[in-house]
């Protein structure tokens, strides 16, 4: 774990590539050092019914729920939040566009006793 949802307002796809903005996400949580590699999954979802504020349609959002095993402490989380945020920002200010974006982020940490991993992912990239 971290498994990363960046959930995202239908708009963001008129102005902007969601490839590199999930490629940014992965990258900035890979370089915090909170996730090993094999543990590490990003992904995006498009919601094409939503309503930002008044409704205008140059309002856009972006949330991003980073979902981690227990043990880690505040200061260890604040800092992934803040890194993985400053660069889905970084990456979408760096192509421009017209969209006013709100922005969140937050972590669920999730109780090992209810939950089941097969990573297939670890042992190939163990192998190689």
């Amino acid at each position: 774990m971290p498994h990363i949802t960046i959930e995202h307002s239908e708009n963001l796809v008129e102005h902007h590539d969601i490839g590199a903005l999930v490629a940014a996400v992965h990258a900035a949580a890979l370089d915090h050092g909170l996730p090993e590699l094999a543990a590490l999954r990003t992904r995006a979802v498009s919601r094409q019914h939503y309503r930002v504020a008044s409704g205008d349609p140059l309002f856009g959002f972006v949330a991003i729920t980073c979902r981690i095993a227990p043990g880690r402490d505040a200061a260890a989380k604040h800092s992934f939040l803040e890194q993985v945020l400053d660069a889905a920002e970084a990456q979408m200010e760096s192509e421009g566009g017209p969209l006013h974006v709100a922005w969140s982020i937050d972590v669920t940490e999730v109780d090992p006793e209810f939950r089941i991993n097969r990573n297939r992912v670890r042992d190939a990239l163990e192998r190689s």
